[in-house]
């Protein structure tokens, strides 16, 4: 079959003009697919492609394909952006068919006993991104703090127009942090400036379902075509596929086909790579091997900026700052229950016709505020300590005297007796088998410094800032 760069033909009768616009668009539309979808994956299935019959009454045109598998696939996959591409072109095409191609080769415009009465001018918008995308998951909603801004950082270099340094893109962190959020936004942005390339967005969950599904109907060549014809891989929760021996493997062999191809790939975890089980290790070394964005829970100033952000634009009824500091300061778990609570506030205060606060906020929130109350551990704040002073956390149960060791380890004793309910023998056997009264002189002796040692004072404020998340 000939190249589709192939000339058309001349026949006795024909409109050359319009031969000649479809060779123009053609070249033009292939250009853009082979650097949207890449080198590789447009020869594989469009290389071939041979312009077919244009009916200038319907304004149809045939594309040709070798095979009704390839005409098939390539309809799947590229038929919506091929058919946008065509009309945006002003070469008179508003419908597109790919069909396998017949003995005869070559394209033709068909004649026809008369010419239309008038060309109707159509303005066909830009593509725009998947609307399996939601919009109000995009950059610009996403709000940003020390917590998450790698992630995000990370995020959109891979949506860029620009090819991103590393791939793939690796994002962990807890449920309900933001991590779904940055996949919709990267495929919103990236959809922005390559309209035309192939975006797949799935959890594992769902890959791993339509892998068995295509096994059973003997359909995996299919299932194996889609995936690799994306120029932009979203894959969220990969924990999930854990301990699935054939559907690690066919991921396995997914991923290392879109690297080779230079595709984009972002995959997300609750947990970083070496921390998840039962994941086979070529495909940790895989995901590895790019870059690696926690997103860590929402501190204070962050969890007080996205309400910020959620009450510019809540409308009425207002909600005071007294609220907004109740929620920030209760609501610690992830970002989807701060936003959830905010959102019920609202919906009552509109549904009732009360205004908004803290009282109001108590009560409509108490359940919440109750699942949120995190329990700090002692073995918590003696990590949180070492860490702090730079000494291993052994060293809270050592027996050692040392300046050094000891005043790290009191602070924590005294943070232990104000923010757990331990009693006093439960933090000294805690802390190496000491007696009840090791750990009185411990709160005293913090107690007394924090009065005359602005320092101490100061660590041990951003001790308890930490720990509360």
């Amino acid at each position: 079959m000939k190249d589709i760069t192939a000339v058309i033909g001349s026949f006795s009768g024909l409109d050359t003009q319009q031969n000649a616009r479809l060779e123009t668009a053609w070249a033009t539309i292939r250009a853009g697919l082979r650097r949207d979808i890449g080198a590789r994956m447009f020869d594989q299935w469009l290389k071939a492609t041979q312009l077919g019959d244009y009916c200038p009454e319907s304004q149809t045109l045939d594309l040709l394909f070798a095979s009704d598998f390839t005409a098939n696939f390539v309809s799947g996959q590229f038929g919506d952006r091929l058919r946008m591409a065509w009309r945006c072109a002003g070469a008179g095409v508003r419908e597109v068919r790919l069909r396998r191609a017949p003995n005869a080769v070559g394209p033709r415009v068909l004649e026809m006993s008369a010419a239309p009465a008038a060309d109707v001018e159509e303005t066909i918008a830009a593509p725009q991104p998947s609307s399996n995308f939601q919009p109000r998951h995009s950059f610009d909603e996403f709000v940003t703090g020390e917590t998450n801004h790698l992630a995000f950082s990370a995020a959109q270099a891979m949506a860029g127009e620009a090819s991103p340094r590393f791939s793939p893109l690796f994002i962990h962190g807890g449920t309900g942090q933001g991590k779904t959020h940055l996949l919709h936004a990267i495929a919103q942005a990236f959809s922005v400036h390559s309209p035309l390339a192939p975006v797949l967005y799935m959890s594992a969950e769902r890959f791993m379902m339509e892998f068995v599904n295509a096994m059973r109907a003997n359909e995996t060549m299919m299932f194996k075509a889609r995936l690799r014809a994306a120029r932009l891989l979203l894959i969220d929760d990969i924990q999930f596929i854990a301990g699935k021996g054939s559907t690690q493997e066919e991921f396995l062999h997914t991923i290392n086909d879109l690297i080779d191809a230079g595709a984009r790939i972002v995959v997300t975890a609750d947990r970083a790579p070496q921390m998840l089980d039962a994941i086979d290790a070529r495909i940790l070394s895989r995901l590895a091997g790019g870059l690696v964005a926690d997103i860590r829970p929402a501190g204070l100033d962050l969890r007080l900026a996205i309400l910020e952000a959620k009450r510019a634009i809540a409308g009425d009824p207002p909600v005071p700052d007294a609220v907004v500091d109740f929620l920030a300061r209760s609501i610690r778990s992830n970002v989807r229950e701060l936003e959830g609570a905010f959102n019920k506030l609202i919906a009552y205060g509109q549904l009732t016709g009360r205004s908004i606060d803290l009282e109001f906020a108590q009560t409509m929130l108490a359940d919440a505020v109750r699942a949120n109350a995190r329990r700090i551990t002692v073995d918590e704040i003696q990590k949180v300590c070492a860490a702090h002073y730079k000494i291993d956390a052994a060293e809270m149960r050592s027996k050692r005297r040392a300046r050094a060791v000891a005043r790290p380890r009191q602070v924590a004793m005294y943070l232990a007796k104000k923010m757990t309910p331990r009693s006093l023998p439960e933090i000294g056997r805690i802390f190496g088998g000491r007696d009840h009264s090791t750990v009185i002189h411990a709160v005293r002796t913090i107690e007394g410094l924090r009065q005359s040692n602005p320092d101490i004072d100061a660590d041990i404020r951003a001790l308890q800032r930490l720990l509360e998340g």
